[in-house]
């Protein structure tokens, strides 16, 4: 089983890493493989909705994204981090979930995700609902905690010191690990996943 980190900041061992290392501190103590994938401070290209990626499964632009798509596929799980810009996650970080989940469903139904966010002190939970949301309209089971997920600090440093903030991203990596190894002992007993559906889709303008 493998948990794919996104790191949505430009720093690459800033604040939101030192919360998604403690996350994945303890997914490895629980037998999970994990990987941190760094966006980095390349500029990130919003989706223009061309549907290109429809019919070559890849974004025309070959950047990032596309990388992180074919490393999406191989994982059983996800946890996205971004630090707080104006009561809001980075542009950076919402404009490659755009562009990671347009028309993607099948790569992420069924898979555990969860959002991480950092800031100095306030917007946090504004930012969390944001990257929540890509979860929700795929399928994805939400993993939570004992609190939002969320540490406070403007340095790494300071981050450490937030210690109700780091339990969190214990408690995190804790029920990511549980709900993977639940579902797969649910695969292993025969329990597969709903038969979804064709989705009906309905505008409000007739």
């Amino acid at each position: 089983m493998k948990v794919l980190l996104l790191n949505g900041s430009p720093h690459k061992d800033g604040c939101t890493y030192t919360a998604l290392c403690e996350v994945e501190k303890i997914l490895k103590e629980n037998g999970i493989e994990t990987e941190i994938f760094q966006i980095g401070t390349d500029p990130v290209a919003g989706c223009i909705a061309c549907g290109a990626c429809f019919k070559s499964g890849k974004c025309f632009r070959n950047d990032k994204v596309n990388e992180f798509i074919d490393k999406a596929k191989e994982a059983d799980g996800f946890i996205f981090g971004s630090p707080v810009y104006y009561a809001g996650a980075t542009g950076q970080i919402s404009s490659f979930l755009d562009r990671v989940f347009y028309g993607r469903t099948s790569i992420f139904a069924g898979k555990p995700g969860a959002a991480v966010v950092s800031c100095r002190r306030g917007g946090a939970s504004a930012a969390f609902d944001q990257i929540n949301k890509y979860f929700t309209i795929s399928k994805m089971p939400v993993v939570s905690s004992q609190y939002w997920n969320q540490v406070h600090g403007n340095t790494p440093d300071e981050v450490v010191k937030d210690i109700e903030g780091m339990q969190t991203m214990r408690t995190l990596g804790s029920y990511m690990a549980w709900l993977l190894k639940c579902i797969e002992a649910g695969e292993k007993s025969g329990i597969s996943k709903p038969n979804d559906e064709q989705p009906v889709k309905t505008n409000f303008i007739r």
